[in-house]
């Protein structure tokens, strides 16, 4: 029909679009990916375009538990690995399999904000856990532990960001991330780690997963190709104990339907195949870290006083706190008006909170294009 959108991305003319946490379109791989469709095409021919296998194609499982293994330095069976149409997904199918209408869930806030929605969906009360520029604070996971066991209630996960989180930028440290898998095994808390950004890290490698750190059946992790390919192939990961892998595996969806994203799944074993992610990957971080320099940079140059933010390590975001008195939410008509977006923070904070605070998208952009936004902002500010 003439007229829809091809795309999600809508970008408005005259306006500086730091609210969207896109790839740019000219970083996307498509000659590479269409020269690995040929090969998936030529080599798997019809097993390419058949209905997958509920786990995910062995084609894709067994390299990509390989390349993570290698990335990470910890081993990954393959029996632990099951392919997802990416992490909202992964993390839709998990609160379909683990939850109910009206159970509670911990949510990192600031957190995802999307994510938050899918809870919506299912009907599930979040418990926000808060987060500082460290992550997640385990005093805040600690206390509301402590008010769960109160009311004779549990939760049935914590959902965290906790490596280059969305919208913080935010890693949690080595220690804390030792202090929290503690306080979840103590009280038999799952924990779902939004795990999307690791490989894009600027600085120096993040700190081990929650998931390698933890034991058996204490952390589900979703990852995805969408920050590292393509977000149209749709196809991300979830590592878990065999069992819950076995339990995503026998669910109702993939019974009726096949594994998800089969086609894309064998185009993507073919790229891994290929030996083209590497590459693509230090493609990214270079381009991601000059981009994110460019940020830091104007907004130290054009930011009033009273406006703090941290440098993430990694990711696509920055997190910026606006001065005392200040409401994101209130001031965002006047930036567009001005010719610059971003979202407001009390997108990101079940329960509410957040108003001093906004995210900006580094990813999109390009650095003159970030330095432009920062300077209308900071009129706008001053």
């Amino acid at each position: 029909m003439a007229g829809l959108p091809d795309i999600q991305l809508i970008l408005r003319p005259g306006i500086v679009e730091m609210g969207w946490g896109h790839p740019d379109p000219a970083l996307l791989p498509v000659d590479d990916m269409a020269r690995a469709a040929d090969f998936a095409l030529r080599r798997d021919g019809p097993a390419a375009l058949a209905y997958g296998a509920e786990q995910g194609p062995g084609r894709l499982i067994e390299p990509l538990a390989a390349w993570l293994a290698r990335r990470e330095g910890s081993e990954l069976p393959p029996e632990q690995l099951f392919i997802t149409g990416g992490v909202s997904q992964g993390l839709d199918l998990l609160c379909t399999l683990l939850t109910r209408p009206s159970d509670a869930v911990l949510v990192e806030a600031p957190s995802y904000h999307l994510a938050q929605r899918i809870f919506h969906d299912h009907g599930l009360c979040q418990i926000p856990v808060h987060a500082d520029e460290g992550g997640l604070r385990p005093d805040a996971l600690a206390a509301a532990l402590a008010e769960l066991r109160r009311e004779g209630r549990a939760a049935r996960f914590l959902y965290t960001v906790p490596t280059f989180g969305n919208p913080t930028g935010a890693t949690l440290s080595l220690e804390r991330r030792q202090v929290i898998l503690s306080l979840a095994n103590e009280a038999g808390l799952t924990i779902v780690e939004d795990d999307v950004y690791r490989h894009l890290w600027y600085d120096a490698p993040p700190p081990p997963s929650l998931f390698s750190l933890a034991p058996a059946g204490r952390v589900i992790r979703l990852g995805s190709f969408s920050k590292l390919l393509a977000p149209g192939l749709r196809l991300g990961w979830l590592t878990a104990a065999p069992e819950l892998v076995r339990r995503c595996a026998g669910s109702g969806l993939l019974d009726s339907g096949g594994g998800v994203s089969h086609f894309a799944a064998h185009v993507v074993a073919a790229y891994l195949e290929l030996g083209l992610l590497d590459d693509h990957v230090e493609r990214l971080q270079a381009a991601y870290r000059r981009r994110r320099a460019a940020l830091l940079a104007a907004l130290a140059r054009h930011l009033p006083p009273g406006c703090r933010w941290i440098a993430p390590g990694g990711g696509f975001f920055l997190w910026l706190q606006l001065p005392a008195g200040c409401d994101s939410a209130a001031l965002l008509s006047a930036a567009e008006r001005a010719g610059v977006s971003y979202v407001p923070g009390g997108r990101f904070f079940p329960g509410g909170g957040g108003e001093r605070y906004l995210r900006l998208a580094f990813s999109l952009l390009s650095a003159e294009e970030l330095a432009e936004g920062a300077r209308r902002f900071g009129d706008v500010l001053r």
